[in-house]
């Protein structure tokens, strides 16, 4: 299946890794700046690898070798334009998140692309992880019973190097803040876990320590779903001196659940009323990770292609893709507004934060 990349910043390196692990054919990269494509490609050691052309102009690539499969990984505010421009040439998409920085745009994604009849995944790895996929059986198998409540921490660090690397980070038109970038992968889990279907969120975001930043270093929200469960959300950026954990608690009236390690990539607890042989297997279950962005993009890769040949939706489709955009504006515009705000959420878009701070 012919591949080719669009972006060659930080999490690119995963995408190409899990390209390798696939065995796609890598047909061409492209980055509008020539010198990240090469330091890539030399990463693994595809350099002098004269079959991938290089492009720093996505159109003239997308025209020239039409690939099957394309993956996004550019500054976010980029990303729905681009989507577009592939779906509209029949081509199918990976979107690192998040998806959009709109509503709008995520639902015009969805539009298109079921009208075009193309295949898009929405880049939320962690949903691959091991630990989640055996809290996601048990769930699916209904040994939680009723659901209680639940949360998300996500208690990063992220330095001023890091916004430097790339000036785009922490603007709102570009990115938005902690919750949008870092956190978005935690509410994806929150949000897939406990039902889809949220009534109300109430957020508040500060800008505690990044004063060089447009955007939120810090968010926590209270989040009621139309279950009847609820749950929190913190996110923040600001944990003194390095990343601290990504933890997803699950609490119903029959077992009790957490996801921890820095990518909610080990079972904390796991404790079932119904106890069995394999859940004494899952305490303490660790999953090994080279960083942050775990082991989840070879997965969710294999899975897309399987879409693609199967013709069937991916495991991490649009929807789910707009799902965690919405739970992000949510917080945003309650930031805004100082009011909960009833989804689903029409529209809003990360600039309507401009000045926030």
């Amino acid at each position: 299946m012919k591949y080719a990349l669009i972006g060659c910043g930080r999490i690119s390196t995963n995408h190409i890794k899990a390209v390798l692990n696939n065995g796609l054919e890598l047909a061409a990269v492209c980055d509008v700046v020539p010198e990240h494509m090469e330091e890539l490609l030399a990463k693994h050691e595809l350099q002098n690898d004269d079959k991938i052309k290089r492009y720093t102009d996505y159109k003239n690539m997308i025209e020239e070798i039409h690939p099957e499969l394309v993956s996004i990984a550019t500054e976010s505010g980029l990303h729905a334009e681009i989507a577009l421009f592939c779906i509209d040439h029949g081509i199918h998409v990976i979107i690192e998140k998040p998806m959009a920085m709109n509503m709008k745009d995520a639902d015009e994604i969805i539009r298109r692309s079921e009208e075009k009849g193309v295949k898009v995944a929405a880049c939320h790895q962690n949903r691959f992880n091991i630990a989640v996929q055996k809290m996601r059986k048990a769930l699916e198998e209904g040994r939680f019973g009723k659901l209680s409540h639940g949360s998300v921490h996500v208690r990063w660090n992220r330095n001023e190097g890091y916004y430097t690397q790339a000036p785009w980070r922490g603007t709102w038109a570009q990115d938005g803040g902690c919750l949008m970038n870092q956190c978005i992968h935690g509410i994806d889990l929150l949000r897939w876990t406990f039902g889809n279907e949220v009534e109300e969120v109430y957020g508040q975001t500060r800008q505690q320590f990044h004063d060089y930043l447009e955007a939120e270093d810090i968010g926590m929200a209270v989040v009621k779903f139309k279950n009847g469960a609820i749950a929190t959300i913190e996110g923040t950026t600001n944990v003194y001196p390095q990343n601290l954990e990504e933890t997803l608690y699950i609490f119903g009236e029959n077992g009790t659940v957490k996801i921890g390690g820095k990518s909610t990539n080990n079972i904390d607890v796991w404790d079932f009323k119904d106890e069995t042989e394999a859940d004494l297997q899952n305490k303490g279950l660790e999953e090994a990770t080279s960083n942050v962005y775990g082991n989840g993009h070879t997965s969710l890769f294999a899975d897309m292609i399987e879409a693609i040949q199967n013709d069937r939706k991916p495991y991490v489709d649009a929807v789910a893709g707009r799902n965690a955009l919405e739970m992000i504006l949510a917080i945003y515009k309650s930031q805004k507004t100082g009011q909960p705000v009833k989804l689903p959420l029409d529209d809003f878009a990360s600039t309507d934060m401009m000045g926030e701070f």
